[in-house]
């Protein structure tokens, strides 16, 4: 029972690993290649540190439930192995979905821009990339999708 114990935590993390996916600025998805996407440029008004929420995909929740309920069949006997399964699955779908939360939160740029055309935007996106006030920026646009790159 170890090893199913151990299985199914492994499959738990790869789960909610899985789900994380980059936004930004030098990352592109496979869906996003080959794609026109819109150019505009501008200068950089603004920069502030922000915080994007985690993904709930379901998959932690789903992976916390597994190995909860196989961790809370293990208590007691007949009708107790029941109970203790299922309340090992809800304990373990509410750690599972904290957990996939926690994971996948990333901090990120609130960057605010003054385009040539005089309008004002602001791109929230991963900070792997420092920009600064005043800063000549590109705004890329496309698909739903808006990035400022250098």
């Amino acid at each position: 029972m170890n090893a199913l114990k151990l299985a199914a935590a492994l499959l738990a993390a790869l789960a909610i690993a899985g789900c994380a996916s980059s936004r930004s600025a030098n990352t592109y998805s496979h869906y996003q290649t080959q794609q026109e996407l819109n150019v505009r440029l501008g200068v950089v008004e603004s920069v502030r540190e922000v915080t994007m929420e985690g993904r709930k995909s379901g998959a932690g929740t789903l992976a916390g439930a597994a190995v909860g309920g196989i961790a809370g069949s293990n208590v007691g006997n007949g009708k107790g192995q029941i109970v203790g399964a299922i309340l090992g699955a809800v304990a373990g779908g509410l750690a599972g979905s904290a957990i996939e939360d926690h994971a996948t939160k990333k901090y990120a740029l609130e960057i605010t821009v003054k385009l040539d055309n005089g309008q004002l935007i602001a791109v929230v996106q991963e900070g792997d990339e420092p920009f600064h006030s005043g800063e000549r920026i590109r705004i890329l646009s496309g698909n739903g999708s808006t990035r400022v790159t250098h």
